[in-house]
């Protein structure tokens, strides 16, 4: 696991991405779910690639359901960009690394 990537919780939502100053790229997914671990490598590359632009986290929808509640998350898993505290876009489903880092240059 990279060390780009935070691992957040429904706790600390607000201050990891609600109040964070850059975009944040947060990645639903769950232990079980294939899809979700097979995108894994790819965003960690990305969170190099992007290391002070964007910042990428995890919120395991198993563990944090009020958070996946709140912004609908009915599949994973779902990228969400969110800037000022505000959901820009999300892509739902496993995509490959180049349309996941068109969708975070599309946010730049």
């Amino acid at each position: 696991m990279s060390d780009l990537i935070k691992h957040i919780s429904d706790a600390s939502f607000e201050d990891d991405v609600l109040k964070a100053e850059m975009p944040v790229l947060v990645d639903y997914w769950a232990e079980w779910c294939g899809p979700c671990r097979a995108i894994a490598p790819a965003l960690e590359e990305l969170a190099a690639k992007y290391e002070g632009k964007v910042q990428i986290v995890k919120l395991n929808v198993d563990q944090n359901n009020e958070t996946a509640s709140k912004y609908g998350i009915r599949g994973i898993p779902t990228l969400s960009i969110f800037k000022g505290g505000e959901v820009v876009q999300s892509l739902s489903g496993a995509r490959p690394k180049a349309e996941m880092s068109a969708f975070i240059e599309s946010h730049l």
